[in-house]
């Protein structure tokens, strides 16, 4: 019998932290495509994009997600999965993370991620409210089940998958396998974020549907979180994310290298488990993709 074969996704820049925190973020088109393609050769399938401008500010601008799509997509073939959060900026709104599916000239990807919990965000003294409503988001499921892109669902909270699996899932708006990231840890500046534990990890799961195929990841977010997050992710059955956006320390005190040295890591855990990693092909048919980016 094969080993199961793991999903590695990597997101290599957030919306929030800089090269104020790490230099060796990378944040313009050219630096993430660059490092995307050493992340594809450590083992990475799914590169997870959030987009900068040219000062370094979070931007949900579609023509530099297009650019950042298409640099990558010149040097390696990753799924690629869009953020569709809204910018890190005053007066951005839950829409405003929605403006690259209006693009008629997006370079598509495969993927995007669609946060499903209402939360509460405090950042640089600034607090705002993620208003990810059910009507928003049976909205957006719609629109990108109509443009075959597979969602990926961020679940912050417990309801969040309630909401899933009996609203979303029976109204036919997520094809199956249903794809999702348990967030945990985020509960440190996020009202309605769980924190991350074994225990809140297992009910998680647990709250999962046992007659279903649902592809699971853990975002374990923060230096402590961040390596048993994946690895007990791995080892209950899902998939992993690792990068700069969650985590910039490879070990405590000591800041990443690159994106590519934790998916290294992470390569390295799997490999420990008796597992194996999914190429980008190998995880388009776990993921129940039926075509690339064009």
């Amino acid at each position: 019998m094969a080993n199961r074969k793991v999903i590695i996704t990597v997101a290599q820049t957030g919306a929030f932290h800089g090269k104020e925190s790490i230099a060796s973020i990378p944040l313009q088109p050219a630096e993430i495509a660059a490092s995307a393609y050493d992340c594809v050769n450590a083992g990475a399938a799914v590169i997870h994009i959030h987009a900068r401008d040219k000062n370094g500010v979070s931007s949900n601008d579609p023509k530099i997600y297009s650019e950042i799509g298409a640099a990558i997509k010149a040097k390696c073939d990753p799924i690629l999965q869009y953020s569709t959060a809204p910018a890190n900026i005053p007066g951005a709104t839950a829409e405003d993370g929605m403006r690259l599916l209006y693009d008629k000239d997006l370079f598509k990807p495969e993927m995007c991620s669609l946060d499903c919990s209402l939360i509460g965000t405090t950042w640089a003294k600034r607090t705002f409210i993620y208003e990810w409503t059910r009507e928003f988001l049976v909205k957006y499921m719609k629109m990108m089940q109509a443009m075959n892109i597979k969602p990926e669902l961020e679940c912050f909270n417990i309801e969040t998958l309630e909401d899933i699996f009996d609203i979303f899932r029976p109204m036919g708006l997520l094809d199956d396998p249903v794809s999702l990231s348990f967030v945990m840890g985020m509960n440190r500046i996020s009202q309605g974020a769980i924190h991350f534990s074994e225990e809140n990890l297992d009910f998680m799961i647990k709250k999962l549907p046992h007659d279903l195929k649902v592809n699971f990841s853990t975002i374990s977010i923060g230096a402590k979180n961040h390596i048993p997050g994946l690895t007990m992710s791995v080892l209950k059955g899902g998939n992993i994310r690792v990068g700069m956006e969650d985590n910039i320390y490879y070990a405590p005190g000591r800041l990443l290298k690159s994106n590519a040295e934790i998916v290294e890591k992470a390569v390295r855990i799997v490999h420990e488990l008796g597992l194996e990693v999914a190429s980008p092909d190998e995880a388009r048919v776990i993921l129940g993709l039926s075509q690339k980016a064009s």
